[in-house]
């Protein structure tokens, strides 16, 4: 290979070029910079690999923030009347009441304690309304006072089972803080300014009033009132549960409360889908959905009864019309622990078969579900009590919202129960798994309690009426129904499952629904899930 020459001209350059090159390789990285409102002040910045830290004691000082030392090494920040405490080598901080958790750990440095970003938008982004920005192109922290927006809340106060959930809705999440002094709940605006639509009278037993001003929202609780907050999304919702000291207000399950009783599965309402003028489905043959779900709910409750030892209560024990409102004001006034709305499918075709369950939204989970919410949501209607001007949809909406509103801590639980549910229809039936599902069912509006709706099959389907028809093939739904409740009531009662291929609390023979039907034992274990939550 000939060697490569150059033009005198360009000599001196191929003699610079590892000069230069070198010289680019060992530039120092660009140092970071930090401005407040603007102006540069005197603080570090050091990035890593989990991000950037930053020098706390400038920043605390350009934002008119106290740092100082504390007990053990510890060190103290207070910004306004909320104290943070943090230390050292830890990701863990206390803001006022709250522990949080940080990305990184607090590190000290040359020029005084470090701290990660989040740290910074948790105690003066979220107690003192400053936006605080990571520019890494520029290596550049931009600290600045938020702009505040006008920000619209609407207020409702609901009350139900000696609970009363007092709601702030938002359009969009806003920047607040929430403060619980004696007598009164402040959700204080950080930055933000909010127009309240406020409820038009109120008299309730727990919450002597609401107030509003641009700053905050006010609530002013009676006499050993108190309260839980918690937030839901889309829409963005603060909520509170006000009630008295002692009740209980957390999801089954849970510790029970000095003085109250165990938490346990008592008392389970069983409605039989339809009635009366409302037929429900109507099979090929001519079967109608209502009878069938009679018959189904009546043994449903005779087993749970006799092999769980719980009461049980029927929505209509008869041939009768009974309104949405009326079968979940049934199980809340025998504060009942389960509510079950037992109904069969049906499809235009007739090749649909399988079961699914359901539990509450105000939006379904696929087009299927929605149809057949819409579905159900059309009997009864003649004995709602709704007025006959007015429209339907925004009334669902309203209805879905106040359950929501006042009910929302039941989800999970009629969550966890579809799921059994759904897994022994599947596992001890071999039934096509239709996955659990959710939709806006009006009878389950307002239930105060976990509340689920069974498709037990579909009467559409020639094959599936035939069986559901069978007063053996009744049984085995029935089973499995039992089978499923009992392992939820042991997940609720703390006990120890029963072993696969024993119901809990079962006979060694369980009792089949009619005289001569074949009992048929189930073989899902405990807790059994379907193979996709859909």
């Amino acid at each position: 290979m000939k060697p490569l020459r150059f033009s005198a001209p360009l000599r001196p350059l191929v003699l610079l070029l590892p000069l230069l090159l070198g010289a680019q390789a060992e530039a120092p990285p660009r140092a970071a910079s930090v401005t407040v409102e603007g102006r540069e002040i005197p603080a570090l910045v050091v990035v890593g690999p989990a991000g950037p830290l930053v020098t706390l004691a400038p920043v605390a000082e350009a934002l008119g923030a106290k740092l100082g030392p504390g007990e053990g090494g510890s060190y103290l920040l207070n910004i306004g009347d909320t104290q943070v405490v943090l230390a050292a080598g830890s990701p863990v901080v206390t803001v006022g009441s709250e522990i949080l958790s940080l990305s990184q750990p607090v590190t000290p440095g040359g020029g005084g304690v470090m701290v990660p970003l989040d740290l910074l938008k948790k105690t003066f982004g979220d107690l003192a309304g400053w936006s605080i920005e990571w520019q890494p192109e520029a290596s550049h922290l931009a600290i600045a006072k938020r702009q505040a927006r006008l920000v619209s809340v609407f207020i409702d106060v609901v009350h139900l089972q000696g609970t009363t959930t007092v709601v702030l809705q938002f359009p969009a999440a806003p920047r607040y803080k929430i403060e619980q002094l004696p007598g009164r709940i402040e959700v204080r605006m950080l930055g933000d300014r909010i127009t309240a639509s406020l409820p038009s009278a109120l008299d309730d037993p727990l919450v002597e009033g609401v107030d509003a001003s641009p700053d905050r929202v006010t609530i002013r609780l009676l006499r050993g009132a108190t309260a839980d907050s918690y937030t839901l999304e889309n829409p963005f919702r603060i909520v509170f549960d006000v009630h008295q000291p002692g009740q209980a207000t957390g999801p089954v399950g849970g510790a029970p409360a000095v003085g109250l009783e165990r938490p346990g599965i008592r008392t389970i309402v069983i409605d039989p889908g339809h009635g009366g003028t409302e037929t429900g489905a109507i099979g090929p043959s001519g079967v109608q959905e209502k009878e069938l779900t009679l018959l189904l709910a009546r043994s449903l409750a005779g087993q749970l009864a006799e092999r769980l030892g719980v009461r049980t209560e029927l929505t209509r024990t008869s041939d009768t019309v009974i309104s949405f409102d009326a079968r979940t004001a049934l199980a809340n006034q025998t504060k009942a622990d389960l509510f079950i709305s037992i109904h069969l499918n049906s499809s235009l075709g007739s090749g649909a078969h399988g079961a699914e369950t359901y539990f509450l939204a105000n939006r379904a989970t696929d087009p299927r579900a929605a149809s057949s919410a819409n579905i159900e949501n059309g009997a009864s209607g003649a004995d709602s009590g709704l007025a006959a001007d007015a429209d339907p949809a925004a009334l669902q909406d309203l209805q879905l919202m106040l359950w929501d509103l006042a009910q929302s801590r039941y989800l999970e639980q009629s969550q966890r129960l579809a799921n059994m549910i759904q897994g022994e229809l599947n596992q001890a039936l071999e039934l096509k798994d239709r996955g659990v599902k959710q939709a806006p069912f009006r009878v389950l509006m307002g239930a105060a309690m976990p509340a689920v709706l069974v498709e037990l099959g579909f009467i559409s389907n020639p094959d599936e009426e035939k069986k559901l028809q069978d007063a053996g093939y009744r049984a085995q739904l029935v089973d499995s129904l039992v089978r499923a409740v009992g392992h939820y009531k042991d997940l609720v009662e703390a006990r120890p499952a029963a072993p696969a291929g024993e119901a809990p609390g079962a006979p060694e023979v369980p009792g089949a629904e009619e005289k001569g039907a074949p009992a048929t034992p189930a073989t899902a274990p405990p807790g059994a899930r379907p193979k996709a939550l859909r």
